[in-house]
């Protein structure tokens, strides 16, 4: 099966390089990388068209910064891979773990299969206390309002059949994209499965984007879809 990886960048020149490395490294044959980039304002810019261009499938660039969901809204119609995987430009989550990742859907045991930080001991997730005890109350309240028993909804690595993820719209701009992906499938009855990962969690100081009205968004956004 192709992969298509969906790569959303803001500002994150230092890091581009090397996360784009790490994608191409991974133990997939058949992949491809669309890079969207968010109107960043540090230069990635023009280190995309110097550097990073050759390096990937398709570039994407938008004129004013939207955020996450809307960068993945404008990946989703170029894509030609059988599944899809989202990727953190940030250095967080780690390409060499893909094929743990895809290997539920090539089974034929899921249909979404999500990386989950917090399951195993494999995971290192607790850097930030506030940013974890956040991500456990989003993940428990979307697992009751949509009947699901996931460890880990605010994950970056989520691994959709196309298929899946065309029969959706994605509304959301920001951060709001996880809680939304995430109970669209539960009202589409889809298989879920959980694999876990490593994550190299980061402070805001060191870029980390995502903050508190973000999740005050999520918790909007689990009731919004679930019941409007």
């Amino acid at each position: 099966m192709k992969l298509s990886i969906i790569i959303p960048c803001y500002n994150e020149k230092h890091n581009l390089k090397e996360i784009v490395e790490a994608v191409k490294a991974s133990n997939i044959p058949d992949k491809e990388i669309i890079l969207v980039d968010d109107a960043s304002t540090d230069g990635t810019f023009e280190f995309i068209n110097n550097e990073i261009r050759p390096m990937v499938d398709q570039v994407i660039f938008h004129s004013v910064n939207m955020g996450k969901g809307a960068a993945i809204k404008s990946a989703l119609p170029h894509i030609s891979g059988d599944l899809v995987i989202i990727q953190d430009a940030d250095l967080e989550y780690n390409p060499s773990e893909y094929p743990k990742l895809i290997a539920p859907i090539i089974n034929d045991e899921a249909d979404v299969v999500y990386g989950s930080r917090f399951l195993g001991r494999d995971t290192n997730s607790k850097g930030d206390f506030q940013f974890y005890r956040g991500n456990r109350f989003l993940t428990w309240l979307s697992n009751i309002v949509n009947g699901l028993k996931l460890t880990d909804m605010e994950t970056c690595y989520k691994v959709l059949r196309s298929d899946v993820i065309r029969k959706f719209e994605i509304r959301e701009r920001r951060f709001g994209v996880e809680p939304e992906i995430t109970t669209k499938l539960a009202r589409m009855k889809v298989r879920f499965s959980e694999v876990a990962i490593s994550y190299k969690a980061r402070t805001h100081a060191e870029g980390k984007k995502i903050n508190w009205i973000d999740g005050l968004r999520a918790v909007y956004c689990i009731f919004r879809y679930r019941f409007f």
